[in-house]
Formats: C-alpha cells, sequence, structure tokens
C-alpha cells in the first residue's frame, strides 16, 4: 500500500508511524521548515519556548504508552496535575476596556487585566499534565524517525500518485485542496478558533511561584504558563495564550496584540518589569469537539484534534485510527 499524508504535525505523523511500521509504504509532505505543526517550540534568545500545544494530557492507554516511551528516553517529564484559575467577572470596566483593546489601547487593556487582577485565584486539581525539557517539537520530531517526512513541500492539489491521501490538518485547510464531497461537508461542518500566542521573557523570576493558569472572564487572556517551570530550566519566561475574541481581532496585525497581552500578564501576576515579547499567530488553533475519530471519501481521509475533544492526544489518537482503517483493508 502506498499512502501520502499531507502535514506533518502530531496526527499525521501519528499516522504515518502507524502506516510504517504496518508494513505501508508512505511519504509524509509539510510545507513548513519543521516538523510538529501546533505541537510547536520556537527559539527565543538561544532557547526553545513552548508557543504552540501548552502540554499533554495522557488518558488514553496507547498515548499513555507512547508518552511513557518519551519519558523512558528523556524526552517527556512530568510537569504538573495542579494549575491556577483565576476567576470571577471581569466586570463592566474590563468589558468597555476590551472595546477600546480592539483598536489597540495597551492601556485599556492593563485596565481589563486590573479588573481580572482583583478575581479571585485559587488551585485546582486535573489529571497529570506531560511537558518537555527539549520543547514539545522534539516529541514530533521523535515520531519522524525512519519515516520519509519531505519538509517544505506545499501542496495545491491532491496527490494521484497514491492509494490513499490522509489530510492530517485543519478542515479549512483541506477545503485548498479540492477534497471529494464526503470530506467537503466534514470540513465545512468544522468550527476553528484563533490564538496569539506571546512569549514574555523578563529580566528575573519575579511573579509568585505557579505551574500555569487558566483566565476566566478576561477581554485578552486566556492562559498563562511558566514555561521556565514546564520546561524545567527556570528560566524567566511566561507563555500567554490570548482569547479567541483578541486574536480574531489581530489576525492581520498579530504584532499589534502582543503589548496588550503583556500588559494583561503584568497586571494579572503583579509583575514590576516590563518584558520583551514576541508572538506567534494561530489562525486555526483550537476546534470545537466532535464524535468521529476521522472522515473517509473515496481513498481520501481527513484526521486531526478536530475529532474529539481538543487535544494531542486526540490528534495522535485520530492518525492513528485512520492508518490501522487503512491497514485493515
Amino acid at each position: 500500500m502506498n499512502v501520502v499524508v499531507v502535514g506533518a504535525g502530531i496526527a499525521g505523523l501519528s499516522c504515518a508511524r502507524a502506516l510504517t511500521e504496518g508494513g505501508a509504504r508512505v511519504r509524509v509532505l509539510e510545507r513548513g521548515r519543521v516538523a510538529g505543526g501546533r505541537l510547536a517550540s520556537k527559539r527565543y534568545d538561544g532557547r526553545y519556548a513552548d508557543i504552540g500545544a501548552a502540554y499533554l494530557v495522557a488518558d488514553d492507554p496507547a498515548f499513555a504508552a507512547q508518552v511513557t516511551s518519551w519519558e523512558s528516553r528523556g524526552l517527556a517529564r512530568r510537569w504538573t496535575d495542579t494549575l491556577r484559575v483565576f476567576s470571577g467577572s471581569a466586570g463592566s470596566a474590563a468589558s468597555a476596556s476590551a472595546a477600546s483593546a480592539a483598536a489597540g489601547s495597551a492601556s485599556a487593556a492593563s485596565a481589563a487585566a486590573a479588573s481580572a487582577s482583583a478575581a479571585s485565584a485559587a488551585d485546582a486539581a486535573g489529571p497529570l499534565r506531560w511537558a518537555a525539557p527539549g520543547g514539545l517539537r522534539s516529541l514530533a520530531e521523535d515520531l519522524t524517525t525512519g519515516i520519509d517526512v519531505r519538509l517544505q513541500s506545499p501542496v495545491s492539489t491532491l496527490p494521484t500518485d497514491a492509494d490513499a491521501v490522509v489530510l492530517a490538518m485543519p478542515g479549512p485547510q483541506a477545503l485548498r485542496l479540492a477534497p471529494p464531497p464526503g470530506i467537503v461537508a466534514a470540513a465545512r461542518a468544522q468550527t476553528w478558533h484563533p490564538v496569539i500566542a506571546a512569549v514574555l521573557t523578563y529580566p528575573a523570576r519575579t511573579w509568585p511561584s505557579f505551574h500555569g493558569a487558566f483566565v476566566n472572564d478576561h477581554p485578552a487572556l486566556a492562559t498563562v504558563c511558566d514555561d521556565g517551570d514546564r520546561r524545567g530550566d527556570d528560566a524567566p519566561v511566561l507563555v500567554a495564550h490570548s482569547t479567541a475574541a483578541l486574536a480574531a481581532r489581530h489576525l492581520d496585525d498579530p504584532s499589534g496584540a502582543g503589548p496588550i497581552i503583556a500588559a494583561a500578564v503584568g497586571e494579572l501576576l503583579s509583575l514590576p518589569d516590563e518584558p520583551s515579547v514576541a508572538v506567534h499567530r494561530w489562525t486555526y488553533a483550537q476546534p470545537d469537539p466532535s464524535d468521529t475519530p476521522y472522515v473517509s471519501d473515496g481513498g481520501v481521509w481527513l484526521c486531526g484534534d478536530a475529532f474529539g475533544r481538543p487535544r494531542v492526544q486526540t490528534a495522535w489518537l485520530s492518525g492513528r485510527a485512520v492508518a490501522q482503517a487503512l491497514l485493515a483493508g
């Protein structure tokens, strides 16, 4: 069996690895310079920061076995089962500030964040979260071992020289390849939300000890993670993810969201220093969940983290499920 996988994110690599182990001939075509997709780490000042997925959760036995394999080789580390939650309504002041922030006002974002900082904060236990000392993208790189992955290989039409084509990507991106009707319908049914990730590098670690935080009822912030704690090197780096609303307003100018996010984080954590700020735009960051592992039509398959609860684990399982179905014939 000859299979082309388009997309070298976690779903595409999981699919390609399972197919290869099952005896299929596989090549992976990836338009980017590196593998990993939203399992992304980027180098800033000589250090990688995780700018895509914040962590892994492994509560499926098969994925847990994969994560245990990464742990045994020093690629993954147990991070935390406790994250902070900033909650409470941001109130009318924050709502008014959000409107001004849409025009790019950092002072308005500061006012909104001040309102949120007055909200309650509590630690909440949950599932074990896994991180990676070398950045989460290192886990994707591990999956490429022994697989024919062709980077910087953009695809504009469906490959015709394979028995099956697997589109491991968000549905809106799959539509650009003019897939068959069943794939078109499934892709159009997906709903995706954007996010802007901000990497905030400070002169020193001055924030109260925490691993990461969910920020509720805030016009700018959705999550903040201590990247130095997450990576285990204690670097003075925080990575914040915006709300979808803020990201939508800044998709054409993501750098404009940087000062807003930085001001909001500073107010939330009462930080005395100004950080250096780098941003990354994710147009298709988080899908609404669905209840099927993949879709297929006429030898073309669509998989990824839109097929289930949006997690790294979901993407891995979706790609693997496609491989199992193909190998089963």
